[in-house]
């Protein structure tokens, strides 16, 4: 692992604090009796969601520890979490279809699509271990947008216009200063800037849809 990147699985475990300050009033407060809202398909995402992110957590855990035969063993492994988990999603957009403004379905099936990319260019750099990293390290950044909806909205009491746009500013910020690590260490930072213009062009389609409700 590059020098620079070798606390990137205790970076990663920012993810639990937050996952559970994000949603603990939706779903974790409600530990074990939950009202009539939260259905089997909330229960199978929470529990593949939670396995994706003890993953993220642990590879690069594992590849510090020079753990390179375990690395692989639950890379490989990812080859049956990551389908289960973007098929998760879809009961949680069938549920919003019903209801909710076409912006509120874009953010979910737009999450799935980046991640769908991020993950499949990950695995196609699989033995290209710095675009693999990166590209790895940008599907952590996804779930930081429905986490920080949740702190958002639901405990700093912002709108979700506000909410979605400082979420876009934080990941502009984690993008930014990784682009000026590789930088710094001379290293290949494209893979981010890829993730930029995705993640640009995805405030773009939010606001302009967001604007037509």
């Amino acid at each position: 692992m590059e020098r620079a990147y070798r606390h990137t699985g205790y970076f990663m475990l920012l993810l639990v604090p937050m996952v559970l300050l994000g949603f603990y009033k939706t779903y974790f407060s409600q530990l074990p009796d939950f009202n009539s809202k939260i259905t089997w398909a909330h229960h199978l995402h929470a529990a593949i969601a939670s396995v994706w992110i003890m993953m993220l957590i642990l590879q690069p855990l594992l590849i510090s520890n020079r753990k390179f035969t375990i690395h692989k063993m639950v890379g490989r492994l990812s080859y049956v979490v990551f389908p289960l988990l973007i098929l998760s999603f879809l009961p949680m957009i069938a549920i919003k279809t019903s209801a909710a403004p076409a912006v509120n379905i874009f953010v979910p099936i737009s999450d799935c699509i980046i991640l769908t990319l991020l993950y499949s260019l990950a695995i196609y750099h699989r033995r290209k271990m710095s675009y693999h990293m990166r590209y790895m390290i940008g599907t952590a950044i996804v779930f930081l947008g429905p986490t920080f909806g949740r702190i958002g909205a639901l405990l700093l009491g912002l709108s979700e216009r506000v909410t979605q746009n400082v979420q876009y500013t934080i990941i502009y910020l984690i993008l930014l200063g990784l682009i000026g690590l590789d930088k710094k260490h001379h290293k290949d930072f494209r893979p981010y800037l890829l993730m930029l213009i995705i993640w640009i062009v995805h405030q773009i389609i939010f606001n302009l849809l967001f604007g037509l409700r």
